[in-house]
């Protein structure tokens, strides 16, 4: 995977710079042409010798040491690059990176570079837990900068905790992983709907439900990760897009999403209906708020319309995939939902379960498609389900089932 691609290794100023070295070296050893530049910081630690030794190439330190007069040296290297790796990140290149702070030839260069840019941060634990840092690496992360969790166990300052700068090897590993499945979308237009709808009976009070939204949004941003270009229709919840290129459409009611969902569904590729839309609305809704009365109150519901349903009896070309969160006998309701509604492939959980209820970050779920192909995907966040999804999708197109 990075054979022959342009690699600046950024290196900054911590204890875990010894790994840095090796990571310089295994780089190189995987065919890649590494450029390393240090932080002043860094230096203290190692020489710039040694990484001239291990990959053949001039080191860089100094935003003014201009060694071709032809070329601005750190815009000449940003160009460059194919990738850049900050490895050790400290929490100070990561807090510069994030309010565009250019005060060295790294952070610079960093500003300059549109290179895929991936962190490998390293420090105190309770630095890593710090507000200000994960504030700055959320604002990273909108950006489309990609972080390499650090691992945990003994640190260099005593402590105990996540912190370390993790291994080489599996920096690499992630890298290559990730540029493996980075386009495994691209050039397909994905339809997704997510979150709750939310039926009016009068000024302020509505009919609802309890779907966060989460397990929708996660398939939104894993599909703009995968190269795809995403429309999110989103009823109201309280979250936000990560990825810049996602094109959110938010509505209130099942008709809103109905209408929606049919405005971008023609040229869609892959349509997913993760939301949880409500099947009755209020027959009548009141202009001015309904006043308290004697006895119980009776509120007469009428059918919405069956979006999901609706999709699979008219589609085309579309690769349709379908949710049912469940109470009881999940996988017999859930391939009933898939023959009924004429899907592709449906996800189905119980949300009574511990760990896949709503408003929670994790789900259980199992993937079952139209040929009868069922796979359990075990408790794991709502993050590594999506993109497990869309791997399956991705097979399952391939193999021609639309």
């Amino acid at each position: 995977m990075l054979q022959n691609k342009k690699i600046l290794l950024g290196v900054t100023g911590g204890i875990a710079v010894y790994k840095a070295c090796d990571l310089a070296s295994k780089l190189t050893q995987q065919g890649a042409e590494v450029r390393v530049m240090m932080t002043p910081g860094a230096t203290k630690f190692v020489s710039p010798l040694t990484f001239q030794a291990l990959t053949r190439n001039p080191v860089y330190t100094d935003t003014f040491d201009e060694k071709d007069p032809n070329k601005i040296a750190h815009i000449d290297i940003a160009d460059w690059a194919d990738i850049a790796i900050i490895a050790p990140a400290t929490a100070n290149i990561i807090s510069k990176i994030a309010f565009g702070i250019a005060d060295d030839m790294l952070t610079t260069t960093l500003l300059a570079t549109r290179a895929d840019i991936y962190i490998a941060p390293a420090m105190n634990v309770h630095m890593y837990e710090h507000p200000a840092v994960i504030e700055n690496m959320k604002k990273l992360v909108e950006w489309g900068y990609h972080f390499i969790e650090p691992g945990a166990g003994y640190l260099a300052c005593g402590y105990v905790g996540k912190g370390r700068l993790e291994e080489p090897e599996t920096i690499i590993k992630t890298i290559c992983t990730h540029r493996q499945h980075a386009n495994l979308l691209e050039g397909k237009k994905v339809l997704i709907s997510a979150g709750p709808t939310r039926e009016v009976i009068d000024p302020v009070r509505y009919f609802s439900n309890r779907s966060s939204g989460k397990m929708g949004f996660a398939l939104a941003e894993a599909a703009a990760k995968f190269g795809a270009e995403v429309t999110l229709v989103a009823g109201p919840v309280e979250l936000k897009t990560v990825h810049q290129s996602i094109k959110r459409i938010d509505v209130v009611t099942a008709e809103d999403m109905y209408q929606a969902m049919w405005e971008y569904f023609n040229e869609a590729d892959i349509v997913i209906k993760a939301a949880a839309v409500a099947d009755y609305r209020p027959k009548v809704v009141y202009n001015e708020k309904m006043k308290k009365q004697p006895g119980d109150l009776v509120i007469e519901m009428e059918r919405t319309k069956d979006i999901l349903q609706s999709l699979g009896e008219n589609k085309s070309n579309q690769f349709i995939v379908g949710f049912a969160a469940e109470t009881n006998t999940p996988l017999e309701y859930g391939k009933e939902k898939l023959r009924k509604k004429h899907l592709d492939a449906i996800v189905i959980n119980n949300v009574v379960e511990e760990g896949a209820g709503f408003a929670v970050d994790t789900n259980i779920v199992t993937y079952f498609n139209k040929s009868e192909d069922e796979v359990a995907i075990p408790l794991a966040t709502k993050d590594e389900i999506a993109e497990k999804i869309l791997h399956f999708v991705d097979r399952d197109m391939k193999e021609g089932w639309k």
